[in-house]
């Protein structure tokens, strides 16, 4: 299916409507913090946000927490593991 990345802007609302500090937009988007998170939001060419980090974030905002733990019981079962 065909992906359009949001927009700046889109990024900038879902912040503050989560009421989250960039830093804890860069946790919930797997970023490696505040200031990668701003490259997405703003300057004068900003990031665009790839579809599976996307999804990523969207997951966790949607998932309860039953539904996490099951998804990271599969992701052992294909191999992974976690600290």
């Amino acid at each position: 299916m065909p992906y359009t990345p949001p927009t700046a802007a889109d990024l900038r609302r879902l912040k503050e409507q989560l009421g989250k500090t960039s830093e804890q937009m860069s946790e919930l988007f797997a970023l490696a913090g505040g200031q990668q998170w701003r490259k997405y939001t703003g300057g004068e060419s900003p990031r665009v946000m790839g579809e599976e980090r996307l999804f990523y974030a969207a997951a966790r905002l949607v998932l309860t927490e039953e539904e996490l733990q099951r998804v990271h019981a599969k992701m052992k079962e294909i191999g992974a593991a976690f600290d």
